[in-house]
């Protein structure tokens, strides 16, 4: 999947994420996950890190260096989705207490992966921008 296309289907999760209540917090957590893979795919493809075939789709399923070296470009991105997958046992799969607000974190977290993510699209369209204009 290319950028661009990464992106779309982020928004249109977050769209239906808009949707849920405090009592769809499991609806949320998967969400923000999917949302979040998205937007670090994004991320990833634009840094040059990784190809438009070689998409991440969980991060638990990385092996342990192709983890750090990702890491290398996009730790707080990657650590962020880690923890919203963290959620999904006790909150999505298990019934422990509190999956409001397992929720609520795991929105705060696919917040900072887009974030991050937006920055360095635009970043780098500013780049080429001013390097058209040169």
């Amino acid at each position: 999947m290319d950028i661009e296309q990464h992106m779309a289907t982020a928004r249109s999760i977050e769209a239906s994420l808009r949707k849920c209540t405090s009592a769809d917090y499991e609806m949320t957590i998967e969400g923000a996950m999917l949302a979040g893979t998205h937007w670090l795919n994004a991320l990833l493809h634009k840094l040059g890190t990784t190809s438009r075939q070689a998409d991440v789709f969980h991060t638990y399923l990385l092996t342990v260096n192709e983890f750090r070296r990702l890491s290398v470009a996009a730790e707080r991105p990657l650590q962020a989705l880690a923890a919203i997958e963290d959620a999904r046992p006790p909150f999505v799969r298990g019934n422990h207490p509190g999956g409001e607000a397992a929720a609520e974190r795991a929105l705060e977290l696919l917040s900072l992966i887009r974030a991050t993510a937006q920055c360095a699209v635009q970043a780098f369209a500013n780049e080429s921008g001013a390097a058209r204009k040169a």
